[in-house]
């Protein structure tokens, strides 16, 4: 259902508007360029919806604070920035071994340090997923649009409550600071995490054996059940354990309870991939140049079409492998040194050519410098 037609906005202001549609009630964070207006638009609408909004006193503070809210049982978000995501990356790791819902918005800048603060990148890809240390998995979602990006915030909560996880929307300055209509509408699902029907004796927050996609009920802390969260090793029931096999099994947990349920968290677009002979595979921003370069090849006679990587974690490696079985060669533009090229190229087979086109001068790369590529390529 449309609430509204076509509301002519920027990004970052569809994002916050998607987090309240999706339920959230509870935001902390630092201002921080290209993402301030999420905090700013925050400041002003969750007050009116009864929710709450804190500045914090740096991002350290802003994350630890979504995890106790989301704990608390609110569905909380932040937004940052690139040095701002570095310092968030040890609370996040609390996120993952506790296993608690929330989203982490990332609108990327020039880096590294403090880079070019007002100036666009997309070279946090393999943060959003490396970021904080030890083995787990984790979900990060790329924007393309204002529309998306209102779309995506509210996939990412439902994400966020149905996994029990922290998941990363991996926007961009282009991105969060365009403007163009998009349609605000009331979500057709709205997932609430799942809570304990068990006796509060029997409650084990972390029991995930037996559960539906392996994921175990969250009570909210400070009701009847007792829910023990650290970040330590634990065992089922929260409780400090260096046992070697428990180490092994909550360890593969937070990797396997992405991989075994990809087909429902992985998304991509295809556009003219029918009959293509070459494709182009990006996200982000650089979606936007690919589909121009696209429809400027096709005038040309050159068959190509284009995969939008809409989730970057868990990579979509069946997709991407499916594509380039079929076609000659592939481009792919991205705003960093190659590291979606870097993804591909672990399942892109020797008879596909694979060109990076990469700027990292903080300037959007052109439709002109993709079909340059799709034309020396036909050639």
């Amino acid at each position: 259902m449309t609430l509204k037609k076509n509301i002519f906005a920027m990004g970052n202001e569809a994002i916050t508007e998607g987090a309240l549609a999706a339920g959230a009630r509870f935001y902390a964070g630092y201002p921080i360029t290209p993402s301030s207006e999420i905090a700013e638009r925050s400041s002003i609408r969750l007050p009116q919806l009864g929710g709450m909004f804190v500045q914090m006193e740096d991002e350290i503070g802003s994350i630890a604070a979504v995890i106790g809210a989301s704990a608390a049982g609110v569905k909380s978000y932040t937004a940052t920035s690139g040095p701002g995501f570095s310092l968030m990356q040890e609370n996040l790791g609390v996120a993952v071994m506790g296993e608690i819902p929330c989203v982490i918005v990332n609108v990327q800048r020039s880096g590294p340090s403090t880079g070019l603060a007002t100036k666009p990148a997309q070279g946090d890809v393999m943060q959003a997923k490396w970021g904080t240390h030890g083995d787990h998995g984790i979900i990060a979602l790329s924007p393309s649009s204002v529309q998306e990006c209102y779309d995506l915030t509210i996939r990412a909560f439902n994400l966020a409550e149905l996994y029990r996880t922290p998941v990363i929307l991996l926007a961009d300055e282009i991105i969060g600071h365009m403007r163009e209509g998009y349609c605000p509408h009331l979500p057709k699902e709205i997932i609430e995490r799942k809570k304990p029907l068990c006796a509060n004796r029997d409650y084990k927050p972390y029991d995930f054996c037996g559960e539906e996609n392996e994921i175990a009920p969250l009570a909210a802390f400070g009701s009847e059940y007792i829910t023990r969260i650290n970040g330590s090793g634990h065992d089922e029931s929260g409780n400090a354990c260096g046992r070697l096999d428990n180490a092994d099994k909550f360890i593969r947990h937070y990797h396997e309870k992405f991989q075994k349920n990809r087909d429902d968290i992985i998304e991509t677009k295809s556009f003219d991939l029918q009959d293509a002979e070459y494709a182009i595979i990006t996200f982000g921003c650089s979606v936007r140049s690919g589909k121009a370069a696209l429809k400027l090849a096709r005038q040309k006679g050159i068959k190509v079409g284009l995969l939008q990587l809409v989730t970057i974690w868990p990579f979509p490696y069946e997709q991407v492998a499916k594509i380039c079985e079929q076609v000659q060669g592939v481009v792919v533009p991205e705003m960093n040194l190659g590291q979606i090229q870097g993804e591909i190229r672990k399942v892109c087979p020797t008879h596909c050519s694979l060109w990076g086109i990469n700027r990292v001068d903080s300037q959007m790369i052109t439709p002109y410098e993709i079909l340059a590529k799709l034309e020396e390529a036909a050639i």
